[in-house]
């Protein structure tokens, strides 16, 4: 399956293009043409690059990737946008962004970029270190320590790779509900339990904490 990108563009005719040029290199692609529609989608789906305009309908690109990333989704953005000030690159890149083309741009030089940051992400987030002596496998969604692999279930990977991603935050029951369970699942604080109890039996002692009325909090332990 290939790699799922969101493309947030509102001039109908670039948007049809990219994604006709996207799907036919093999990409599925999601698109919307309104920044509030564009957030909702992003809070409720997850993906593997995000292609932003900035001149958008209710919600700028700017505004958009602030709003997402203070709800915890860390996944690659890159800006499209016929703004190419120096301030604008700057606010682009303070905000998290990986890359900043500036319109008009051939689709080759955008495919190769896009390429280049799913590769570069894929590479380095397939392990992510635990302990000195225990890595989590995303691919996989197993842990493995000291030669012995432990397989967690889907719910069970998708909330230690949350925390791993989160280290010293405290998460809201809001905040995992909407990243570990899909948009047409029904979550509750009592299968969280179960998750958090599971992960618990395979993790050092006392690394997710319970923070009273607040959430969960991964600190971390060797």
């Amino acid at each position: 399956m290939g790699s799922k990108i969101f493309l947030l563009e509102d001039d109908l005719s670039l948007n049809e293009t990219l994604v006709d040029f996207f799907e036919e290199s093999g990409y599925i692609v999601t698109s919307e043409i309104d920044g509030l529609e564009a957030e909702s989608t992003l809070y409720e789906k997850k993906f593997d690059l995000i292609l932003l305009d900035v001149n958008v309908l209710n919600l700028n690109g700017f505004e958009l990737l602030h709003s997402i990333r203070e709800f915890g989704v860390k996944t690659p953005v890159v800006f499209i946008t016929a703004r190419d000030t120096i301030e604008d690159i700057e606010r682009g890149f303070g905000q998290g962004a990986e890359d900043y083309i500036k319109k008009p741009f051939s689709l080759k030089e955008l495919k190769i970029r896009v390429e280049a940051i799913l590769k570069r992400y894929n590479k380095e987030s397939n392990f992510i270190k635990i302990t000195s002596e225990c890595q989590f496998n995303r691919e996989s969604g197993e842990i493995i320590s000291k030669g012995v692999t432990e397989k967690l279930s889907n719910k069970e990977a998708k909330l230690l790779e949350l925390f791993l991603l989160h280290p010293n935050e405290i998460l809201s029951h809001e905040v995992i509900f909407n990243q570990v369970w899909e948009y047409d699942e029904t979550p509750s604080d009592s299968s969280l339990r179960t998750y958090i109890k599971n992960l618990r039996k395979v993790l050092p002692k006392e690394s997710i904490e319970s923070i009273k009325k607040r959430g969960y909090r991964y600190v971390g332990r060797e």
